[in-house]
């Protein structure tokens, strides 16, 4: 079976990329654990993020953004100090901000679904054969600008555009993958 190149070097890549990668999910819970992660993975490897990921789930509330609202510097600091996670201060702290700006989102579209999926007209992006992969794109350009604009942070528009692919708004499976959606 044929996959995407980048997700063959070891099983938990494979795993992710077979189960979860270019899925369409419409979870805001989801939405808010891939934002973090990816958001996490900044200027690491995915695999690196991918081994903490239990570690993010427990400490971080299963990512349930009402609660993580609301963590106290004291809680962050204890975070911070857990070799469970990537124990990077301003990364561990941006996620209850983010949190807090999430849920001005939902308040303001409903859920962060319908915020993310109006940016392509409810209808996910599929990359052309043949053309390269990019890492960012002037769709994981403008999203990052809003998400900066509400205040969020560890969303540039390369973290963007990884979480865009992650969550299937944007299908960038190689041409001979298996779970290639078909391409004119």
């Amino acid at each position: 079976m044929s996959r995407c190149a980048w997700a063959e070097s070891c099983p938990e890549l494979i795993t992710y990329h077979d189960s979860e990668w270019g899925k369409i999910n419409h979870s805001d819970l989801y939405h808010f654990e891939l934002l973090t992660l990816e958001g996490a993975q900044a200027g690491l490897s995915w695999l690196t993020i991918l081994k903490r990921r239990e570690g993010y789930r427990t400490l971080f509330a299963q990512f349930d953004p009402e609660i993580i609202a609301t963590l106290t510097d004291e809680r962050l600091d204890e975070i911070v100090s857990d070799a469970r996670i990537i124990r990077h201060r301003l990364k561990v702290y941006s996620v209850r901000k983010n949190a807090q700006i999430f849920l001005k989102i939902q308040e303001e579209f409903g859920t962060f679904d319908s915020y993310l999926w109006r940016f392509v007209n409810g209808e996910p992006i599929v990359r052309s054969l043949g053309s390269p992969m990019p890492v960012s794109t002037p769709l994981s350009d403008a999203i990052s600008k809003d998400l900066k604009k509400r205040g969020m942070s560890f969303v540039g528009s390369t973290i963007i555009y990884a979480y865009l692919q992650a969550v299937g708004v944007v299908d960038d499976h190689d041409a001979d993958c298996f779970l290639c959606r078909g391409r004119d």
